[in-house]
């Protein structure tokens, strides 16, 4: 795994689909690990867009995942919310109420 990115969260459920086809998981992975790898902007941003994206998508367990590996980067509460705002301005108020069940016993 290249250094600085995030790992796949326990419990991934795309684990069924990788042990099912491996060939696929691993291009999975890849594309996880390019995304997330060590680049101009910091990990922690690369977290929170993902998780306003996941939020625009209606991702509730991906939010609430991402989230919590925003935190253990140093992201806020406060941060959190910033990129929902984000998610919200382009893509509705859906990522809001998707955000606000994720982040139900969080914040």
């Amino acid at each position: 795994m290249a250094e600085n990115t995030i790992e796949n969260p326990p419990g991934n459920p795309l684990q069924k689909i990788m042990d099912i086809d491996p060939e696929f998981g691993g291009l999975l992975e890849n594309t996880r690990e390019l995304a997330m790898e060590k680049g101009g902007i910091p990990l922690k941003y690369r977290i929170l867009i993902a998780m306003a994206l996941d939020a625009s998508k209606g991702a509730e367990n991906g939010v609430r995942v991402l989230a919590e590996q925003a935190m253990q980067e140093g992201a806020t509460k406060e941060e959190l919310i910033e990129a929902i705002r984000i998610a919200q301005y382009v893509c509705g108020v859906g990522a809001v109420y998707t955000a606000a069940r994720a982040f139900d016993d969080l914040l």
